[in-house]
């Protein structure tokens, strides 16, 4: 059981970000399953996780950089990592809201903790958050916040924190049962709005925060899929939200006050569902428009956007050829454009992941749409991925897609996995056979450290070299080679029979051949196979089976 506060401070803080991440991590796939408005893409849960994941990364790494064990960091410095974290990692129209009614929040806590605060920070949160989005609308995550705020307003009054954080989760779960009649998709579909749920599950994480109890409620059901993929289709006939816009925009933006308000002016008239989070010189911009360059192209007049995500909500509205679709086919999230090459001569469907962009739910499953197969093995070859993946699995599903998750950690698990693929066995043999070699295989990387910090290998200072194993730090380096030759060393000394280097952008081949030269003459019974096309930032890849 959490501890009991009846106060917000950091730990609170800390306590209800780990709290409302593992309640969405739970009903993630089931608020997903509900998300027809603004666009029925099923990744509302999902974004939610994601935003919620940054929020709570941010206010972990206040507490990991306070050194004082005997206390802890101040509420104000524990808010306002919250926010920013939910502000830089929103993801689609319902995270980028509620990365706005934390920071909303955040404003007021900063200066206080007390029962009044609360009340007035939830005020401050459903305002702002309707202010961030163009044409607000009823029935939606908005509705909810403003009842949330409402109903804590009531306990004016009230001493008591518990008593304000109780009230705005009644209030909030009230509002969210009465959105099937305020919007008229949902109430065809027969289900809640999606935003405002997983706001009611939020609010239920900070109840319990705060008081050290779970609030008692009804059981929640998930609605047939079949009924909402109905109402979808209905919508896009009559001319409905699934009749919009084809592209998701999102970038973070670093602009003045003047510039984003023109930018919400012509990003206005370019398309809907316009939501700008942010202030103090960051924003979050989110836009669905049909000319996503012009979208991208506005940010830069405004600012230096960067971080942008484009996804593709019109493949689904888009006849594909009526030729038969293939039995089987490959879905890969690669680092870097030369393993996209790579993969895609193996007959696989490619995702890019850029540095500080990994793809959203809705881009894996247009990738699996590509492949235009019965059956699909999704790559997704990064650990954080694991829940959007996912997503993107269960809503192919749903669409008749047979869709097999590989959970690949890395790039070169991926290249395994895919080295095994034969398309003429049975599905299952081949994934049993995929996941066989994609666990086989140890992976290792190199990275810069941006900043001096501690780590399984000791105190790293900025600019060393980190040889990574599995994702922890194994050795500190000076420089590429020699960082290099000693996590080869490590990893082969569990044994092994063939080295994968895959070699990031700017690394010259110097460094491959040296680094083959080292296996061949340490370990005579072992093969070395290198590959270009590595992410930006990573120097090296490293896998061993």
């Amino acid at each position: 059981m959490p501890q009991t506060a009846d106060e917000m401070d950091a730990v609170a803080v800390r306590t209800w970000c780990s709290l409302a991440l593992e309640a969405l991590g739970r009903e993630r796939a089931a608020i997903d399953a509900i998300n027809v408005y603004p666009v029925a893409d099923g990744d509302t849960g999902t974004n939610l996780y994601l935003t919620v994941e940054s929020a709570a990364g941010a206010v972990e790494a206040v507490f990991a950089g306070h050194e004082t064990g005997a206390s802890v960091p101040a509420l104000a410095d524990a808010v306002r990592a919250m926010a920013h974290g939910a502000l830089i990692g929103a993801r689609g129209n319902s995270g980028t809201i509620l990365a706005q009614l934390l920071r909303g929040m955040a404003g007021v806590l900063a200066d206080g903790h007390d029962a009044d605060h609360l009340r007035l920070a939830l005020t401050r949160a459903a305002t702002a958050a309707r202010q961030a989005v163009a044409h607000p609308v009823e029935g939606t995550v908005l509705t909810v916040a403003t009842a949330a705020a409402e109903a804590a307003g009531r306990t004016a009054g009230d001493p008591s924190a518990q008593a304000v954080v109780q009230a705005a989760y009644e209030g909030a779960r009230t509002a969210l049962d009465e959105t099937p009649g305020q919007l008229a998709v949902l109430g065809r579909a027969g289900v809640v709005d999606a935003g405002g749920r997983g706001l009611v599950t939020v609010l239920e994480a900070l109840v319990e925060a705060v008081s050290g109890e779970t609030p008692e409620h009804g059981v929640w059901v998930a609605p047939d899929i079949a009924s909402v993929t109905t109402a979808a289709a209905e919508d896009c006939a009559a001319g409905g939200p699934q009749d919009g816009p084809a592209f998701e925009v999102i970038y973070l933006l670093e602009a003045g006050d003047e510039a984003v308000d023109r930018l919400r002016t012509r990003l206005d008239g370019l398309g809907d569902s316009l939501v700008v989070v942010g202030g103090d010189g960051l924003w979050n911009v989110h836009v669905h428009v049909d000319d996503a360059g012009a979208a991208v192209e506005a940010g830069v007049e405004a600012g230096r956007p960067y971080r942008i995500r484009i996804t593709h909500f019109g493949a689904d509205r888009v006849h594909l050829p009526h030729s038969e679709p293939s039995q089987r086919g490959v879905v890969v999230v690669v680092p870097g454009p030369g393993l996209s090459g790579l993969c895609s001569e193996a007959g696989a469907t490619t995702v890019l992941a850029r540095p500080g962009e990994p793809p959203a739910s809705g881009e894996l499953v247009d990738a699996i749409r590509r492949a235009h197969a019965r059956e699909v093995v999704l790559l997704p070859n990064d650990a954080e991925l694991r829940h959007t993946a996912a997503a993107a699995a269960e809503q192919a599903r749903a669409e008749g897609i047979r869709v097999a998750l590989i959970p690949t950690r890395a790039a070169v698990q991926g290249i395994a996995a895919l080295a095994v693929h034969e398309p003429d066995r049975s599905f299952d043999e081949d994934v049993v056979a995929m996941t066989a070699a994609a666990g086989a295989t140890r992976y290792g990387e190199l990275a810069v450290a941006e900043r001096q910090s501690w780590t399984m290998a000791g105190i790293c200072q900025a600019g060393d070299i980190l040889g990574l194993i599995e994702g922890d730090v194994a050795v500190i380096g000076e420089d590429v080679p020699g960082t290099a030759r000693a996590v080869i060393d490590r990893m082969l000394a569990a044994g092994g029979e063939l080295v994968t280097l895959v070699l990031g952008e700017d690394v010259p081949d110097a460094l491959a051949d040296a680094l083959e030269e080292h296996v061949r003459e340490g370990y005579l019974a072992v093969d070395t196979v290198v590959y270009r096309g590595g992410g930006q930032g990573t120097p090296l890849l490293i896998g061993v089976e």
